[in-house]
């Protein structure tokens, strides 16, 4: 493993962020702090606990998450877009380093800014609502895997892109929706019986479900199932990587 070229390219990653830290560090929270409070004010008003929490204390995981896989995959998807639409990504190719420590590298890079995001809500969440974290174990486990599973994913669309537009196509229109209606904003028992077996097909649904859990012990599916199947998109964007650089889809000339 060459970890001096693994933590080059990580600073440099890292030192991107302090350039543009409104953009990467507190634009994300800001927005969350808004859907916040109009969430909690406007339905929180009408809502006042689901499953026994409060509904206020009960948005926060979805707000985190939501935040955490946004994030991650615009963290990933610029850090090795960039590149290659300047045309640097052929001097890290041809760089003494394997392709698993430039996926290390940027991957790493993304996901520790996203964790810094997620952290930062969740700090600020606790002066709008009490927080208790049930099991603190359990919840840093689906927040690390989350951040990497969509930092992956964001790394996969970053290769994938050859404009700006599609590069937001699936954080905007894709991730996002599906963060709306799994759960983010309520529990899915909510729902009628047929939508609840509809938003079951909706993967963010676990991830969620699983990170909410952690908190207060409330969940829409089993433990077990949501870490089954994070475990799962981990392994899948996994695969992905490896084919692309295997196969050198859209880096070799």
């Amino acid at each position: 493993m060459n970890f001096e070229a693994v933590k080059a390219i990580y600073l440099a990653e890292m030192a991107r962020t302090k350039r543009t830290i409104m953009q990467s560090i507190i634009s994300p929270v800001i927005s969350t702090v808004l859907y916040f409070v109009v969430f909690g004010a406007a339905i929180g008003s009408r809502i006042s606990e689901v499953d026994g929490v409060s509904y206020g204390a009960f948005i926060v995981p979805g707000l985190i998450m939501l935040s955490l896989m946004t994030q991650s995959l615009s963290n990933a998807s610029f850090g090795i877009y960039f590149p290659q639409f300047t045309g640097t990504i052929f001097e890290v190719l041809s760089a003494p380093i394997s392709f698993l420590e430039i996926t290390i590298a940027y991957v790493g890079a993304a996901a520790t800014k996203s964790i810094v995001v997620g952290l930062i809500i969740l700090i600020t969440a606790n002066f709008f609502v009490d927080i208790e974290i049930q099991h603190p174990f359990w919840m840093a486990a689906f927040f690390l895997l989350t951040a990497i599973t969509f930092a992956l994913l964001g790394f996969i669309i970053g290769i994938w892109a050859d404009n700006f537009e599609k590069l937001q196509f699936v954080p905007l229109l894709i991730v996002t929706p599906l963060a709306f209606l799994g759960g983010s904003f309520y529990s899915i028992s909510m729902l009628p019986e047929v939508w609840q077996k509809v938003t079951l097909i909706n993967p963010v649904v676990y991830l969620i479900s699983g990170f909410r859990w952690s908190f207060y012990g409330q969940a829409d599916v089993s433990l077990w199932l949501s870490l089954f199947m994070t475990f799962l998109f981990l392994g899948v964007s996994l695969a992905i990587v490896h084919w692309i650089f295997k196969t050198g889809y859209k880096l070799k000339p």
